[in-house]
């Protein structure tokens, strides 16, 4: 018997045991989707695959992340911030809501874009009597009652994904985005405008020999490329689609064919064996177990999808990522780049859940716009320093709408939080010199020019907003700074005085402290609360906590501090009497976020389980409104978006560790009812990797890596406790270590 034969049917028994053993967090289920946005979905941080069922045939919706039109916003260059502030001065609004946020609507482009589908006739087939997605493995099964199968899979780096088909032969259609038929659209960002209001012409479709290639030119000769190649086999097919682009993130240069044609050579096993090889590594990076099946599954779930949309060489993860709408229309709010929460949000896990290669897509991505932003900065602001866009192209451009937070003075500043979190957590100190002090500075000289001292001779902003307070009203703009902007500011002065002294940077360090010094203290309410802004209480509910930035993401505000925590607490106690009917899902789980971070571990549990339970849907997409009949929210849309299931995901692991206090926590906001819990190689700052384990009610291990080097202090959770080997100091609550590169540390209860 040969190799090759060996290893075929090692696979085929491999995939039968998968089948026969339920991994528990698996989706499963016993028909195909009927919609596009319930799909089974596969991804490899460049194309991405829903596989669900229309008009009888099962479907394919493949999408590729670099498929954007990308001309500029119409009159978007034709306004600047001091235009705003004269507007706004006037009471005259509407000639800024016409050049920047009626664009928006009004045009179909700038947009991301989809990318085409596969269909199979199935109708020969009878019925499915299972559909599953191997999360552990990264692999999608369909099983009709008559013994045919389908399993299908991404390739783990390249922009190609396979399918195989047992015990049938079905050659696929590939269908083409309408981009010449009817307008079938809404006319509105949310639920995307008609493909056929972007004027493409049709692309081609050519047959060739086993495959179907078909090539579509956008705006300004952007080109892609879909292609698909098959194969028959003794009992059944097996094939590989590939989409190619023209865009600079195809930097093999082949197109889809070649792709296609290629790996038809290298073959369906041992492309097989190494996506299981690339989802076994990522699934290696961390892992948790706890007694809340609900919000256990729900995690593995959001990982999952991070697996699948965030890779170091892709585009940053947009509203949807890969997984465009396959629908007619472009995907709501375009798909695009929104830097006033998204993609903020759509990070948060990476760097505590030991995923921070996948991660570097983003920071490298902001990195390389730099330019991109420095000329929108100078054109837009007409000062020096460095901003971006809150709404953004794939190359980085400005695309306006709402420009009270898509084009906000502050957008630039809540980016290089993850820039310091990249730091924080490797301590790179090539990484510190070379970008995140650099971008830090140059947000920080920003602030410095924009702002001007008023009367109270404290800084401030010309204007000012809190995203999306107000909406797109005129009275969205405040003339003095909200609590928003000014965490933002502060946190960005306070981090430059940190890490100029990190470089030895004594003078500049001194400037920073200067400046940081000019800005005001946070506005409260007469009942100690954080308002919106000064004078402004935040009075009812909302679905942007952006408020509370000062708390969470930015820690400026500390829950172990006195004062803060009487600010935080009546912070908190608003935001809950004014409840949830104007929240969307990403509110629940940001919520959660700042629970954890009051060791509240209860009320985390019970926010996760209302997110999970009614703002998911059957495959676990967030879809922004409330799934459950109303009873939480009164947004009752579906738009599917993806930053509320990752803040999940970051909420999950603030439960179980953090380190935001440069002291390592240990289980900080677990339900007491939790009694069996444990976690392996979460990250904390400082380059530390911990994994922990309680039973029964009790820590029973502790084990850190420090991959760096440098003092540890970890929380004692222990009432007497042993450290093998390692020389230690008790200050109070907290054990501290000097640890030297790449050591090992177990801590243990007497």
């Amino acid at each position: 018997m040969s190799k090759l034969i060996l290893v075929a049917l090692f696979l085929f028994y491999f995939i039968d045991a998968v089948s026969q053993v339920p991994f528990r967090h698996d989706l499963q289920f016993n028909s195909l989707a009927k919609s596009w946005d319930e799909g089974l979905p596969l991804g490899n941080g460049m194309v991405g695959n829903l596989i669900w069922q229309k008009s009888g045939k099962l479907r394919f919706s493949l999408d590729r992340a670099d498929l954007w039109d990308q001309r500029p916003t119409r009159d978007i260059d034709k306004l600047t911030f001091k235009m705003v502030q004269d507007q706004v001065a006037k009471n005259d609004y509407k000639v800024i809501q016409e050049l920047g946020d009626l664009p928006y609507e009004r045009d179909p482009a700038p947009s991301k874009i989809p990318g085409a589908a596969l269909e199979f006739d199935i109708a020969a087939l009878g019925d499915v009597s299972e559909t599953r997605l191997y999360i552990k493995e990264g692999i999608a099964e369909v099983k009709w009652k008559n013994g045919a199968r389908l399993l299908t899979f991404i390739h783990p780096n390249l922009p190609i994904g396979w399918y195989k088909f047992e015990n049938a032969s079905i050659t696929p259609s590939l269908l083409p985005p309408n981009y010449e038929g009817s307008n079938i659209s809404s006319n509105n960002s949310v639920e995307g405008q008609g493909l056929p209001r972007l004027g493409y012409k049709q692309g081609q479709i050519n047959t060739r020999a086993n495959g179907v290639d078909y090539t579509q030119t956008g705006w300004n000769g952007f080109e892609y490329k879909v292609s698909v190649t098959w194969t028959k086999s003794k009992n059944g097919i097996e094939g590989v689609w590939g989409i190619t682009s023209s865009s600079p993130y195809n930097q093999k240069n082949i197109s889809a064919d070649e792709e296609t044609k290629q790996a038809v050579e290298r073959g369906f096993e041992k492309e097989f064996a190494e996506n299981k090889k690339w989802w076994s590594n990522f699934w290696n990076q961390s892992s948790l177990s706890i007694p809340d099946s609900l919000i256990e599954r729900q995690w593995y779930l959001e990982n999952y999808k991070f697996g699948c949309t965030a890779r170091e060489y892709a585009p940053p993860i947009t509203l949807q990522a890969i997984w465009t709408a396959d629908n007619g229309n472009l995907p709501p709010w375009k798909g695009d780049i929104h830097n006033d929460l998204n993609t903020q949000l759509s990070y948060w896990p990476s760097y505590s859940g030991n995923h921070l290669k996948e991660a570097k897509g983003f920071t490298d991505w902001l990195w390389r716009s730099k330019p991109v932003f420095e000329k929108y900065t100078e054109r837009y602001f007409d000062v020096p320093g460095l901003n971006v866009p809150g709404v953004t192209t794939l190359d980085g451009k400005e695309m306006g709408g709402w420009i009270q937070y898509s084009c906000s003075p502050t957008i630039a500043g809540w980016l290089a939080h993850h820039f310091y979190l990249e730091w924080r957590y490797t301590m790179d100190k090539n990484y510190l010199k070379e970008r995140a002090y650099p971008w830090i500075r140059d947000v920080a000289i920003f602030f410095d020019n924009i702002s001007s001292v008023g009367a109270n001779g404290k800084r401030k902003l010309p204007l000012s907003s809190s995203p999306e307070i107000n909406d797109n009203r005129i009275t969205a703009w405040f003339t003095e700074t909200t609590n928003y902007d000014l965490a933002i500011i502060r946190w960005t002065y306070i981090k430059a005085i940190e890490l100029t002294l990190e470089l030895n940077l004594s003078e500049e360090a001194e400037h920073w402290r200067k400046q940081l010094d000019l800005w005001p203290n946070f506005s409260q309410d007469n009942l100690g609360a954080l308002a919106v802004a000064p004078g402004v209480p935040f009075a009812e509910s909302h679905r942007h906590l952006s408020h509370l930035m000062a708390f969470h993401p930015l820690s400026i505000l500390n829950y172990s501090n006195d004062e803060d925590r009487e600010m935080i607490n009546a912070s908190m106690k608003g935001l809950e009497k004014n409840g949830s009917m104007n929240w969307v899902g990403y509110s629940f789980c940001w919520q959660a976020n700042m629970y954890a971070r009051m060791g509240q571990g209860q009320k985390t549990a019970e926010t996760l389980q209302k997110f999970a339970s009614c703002f998911t849907l059957p495959n676990s997409f967030h879809v922004n409104g409330d799934q459950c009949e109303g009873k939480l929210s009164s947004f009752r849309y579906r738009p599917f978006t993806l930053e509320g299931n990752f803040a999940f995901a970051s909420a999950v692991q603030e439960m179980l560790l953090q380190s935001h206090n440069g002291v390592i926590e240990i289980f900080p906001a677990i339900p007491e009812n939790w009694r069996e819990v444990s976690f392996h190689q979460l990250r904390a700052e400082g380059a530390f990797v911990v994994s922990a384990k309680k039973e029964k009610g009790t820590i029973r291990e502790v084990i850190i890596q420090s991959e760096k080097g440098g003092e540890l202090k970890i929380k004692n959770v222990f009432e007497n406790f042993q450290i093998e080997n390692v020389h230690y100091e008790v200050t109070g609550n907290v054990i501290k270590i000097k640890t030297i590169p790449n050591q090992r540390i177990s801590l243990r209860p007497i």
